[in-house]
């Protein structure tokens, strides 16, 4: 099977055993942290190795059953063969996909930010069909959307987006899409119909958790209070909850209005600052690590990634990988699997 080299087989079941031999040995939960940790990492290679295993039965098993079928004029049984190998390669499909999400970061919830470009209202309305095409997506792959700080248009669209989507493995998915996205239309909000060209930037960055030491200073924050300019009624419109955290050494700022609270809002915030000086450490060490193998050029992350035609034709468009797509309603909806996937297969060893 293709995917043993992709997995690592081998490596990931030496691994296991080393592990089990460790909880036999006397004393091994002297330490429950320690043991914990033990038995997590053996679950996690074994999520991996176990569905590798089963999948490499059933290809021998249809492997011999196809030898014994060689000649055979029962088409019934030819044709019930060649469905289950159309079946088990999609399993298999799917194996090394997720074989693909094997980075450090990559099993964790994303925050997903939305930011119009030049344009006015026009880039603004493009920035909202985003956040909704994300939104679908997510829904439609069982996961949480939570609106973190969502900032309105004066006529239409948003100003900007902060999205939490809560979902193993949605930063996985969710880092094929960091980059300039670009519109192309008859826009809405031209009397004379002429075609624009938008754009938005996405920027996607894992939620860190407290298990990752994020050393902040808070002499290097500033934060500012504001009334939140969203629903929510009397509470929204008469407090100052809103948080705004500015970053100084680093010029990242941050937003909460969601919340109830002031102090919810502030602990959202932190949490959202905390993520995005992760991201930031993160993208420092691929831009070097980019530099040493001299592959800057593979992915030209400050450029647009994908374009979105609705006229003169129809046609969603991937930069990166070249995959074209005609029916851009379907994307819009949510439809973006095959642009992750078609990422994934080709740069899913890289850190993003």
């Amino acid at each position: 099977m293709r995917s043993e080299a992709i997995f690592d087989v081998e490596s990931k079941r030496s691994r296991i055993a080393a592990l089990d031999a460790k909880m036999v040995v006397p004393g091994f939960w002297d330490d429950p942290n320690a043991a914990r940790e033990v038995i997590t990492e053996a679950q996690a290679l074994k999520a991996w190795v176990d569905p590798w295993d089963a999948l490499n039965a059933k290809l021998r098993e249809l492997l011999e059953l196809g030898a014994l079928l060689e000649g055979d004029q029962d088409e019934e049984m030819i044709e019930e063969w060649h469905g289950e190998v159309e079946v088990l390669g999609g399993q298999i499909e799917r194996l090394e996909l997720r074989a693909m999400l094997s980075g450090p970061d990559d099993e964790r919830d994303a925050l997903l930010t939305i930011h119009p470009g030049a344009g006015g209202t026009e880039s603004q309305d493009w920035a909202e069909m985003l956040m909704r095409m994300y939104a679908r997506w997510a829904s439609a792959r069982g996961y949480d959307v939570v609106v973190l700080d969502e900032q309105a248009g004066e006529e239409a669209g948003i100003k900007s987006v902060t999205l939490e989507i809560r979902g193993k493995f949605a930063y996985g998915y969710l880092k094929a899409e960091k980059g300039v996205h670009r519109l192309v239309r008859i826009s809405p909000f031209d009397a004379q119909k002429r075609r624009h060209t938008s754009f938005a930037s996405v920027f996607v960055c894992p939620v860190v958790d407290d298990t990752i030491d994020i050393e902040i200073d808070e002499g290097d924050l500033r934060i500012d209070t504001f009334r939140a300019s969203g629903a929510g009624g009397q509470h929204v419109n008469k407090t100052s909850s809103a948080i705004r955290i500015t970053h100084e050494p680093t010029g990242i700022v941050v937003s909460c209005q969601q919340e109830r609270s002031q102090f919810q809002n502030k602990a959202t915030a932190m949490k959202m600052l905390k993520a995005a000086l992760y991201q930031r450490e993160l993208d420092r060490r691929e831009e070097e690590k980019q530099k040493l193998e001299s592959e800057k050029t593979d992915i030209a992350w400050g450029n647009q990634i994908r374009s979105y035609v609705f006229q003169p034709y129809t046609q969603v468009t991937d930069h990166r990988t070249e995959l074209k797509i005609p029916d851009v309603q379907r994307v819009m909806d949510g439809g973006i699997d095959p642009f992750i996937e078609a990422f994934l297969k080709r740069f899913g060893a890289r850190t993003v």
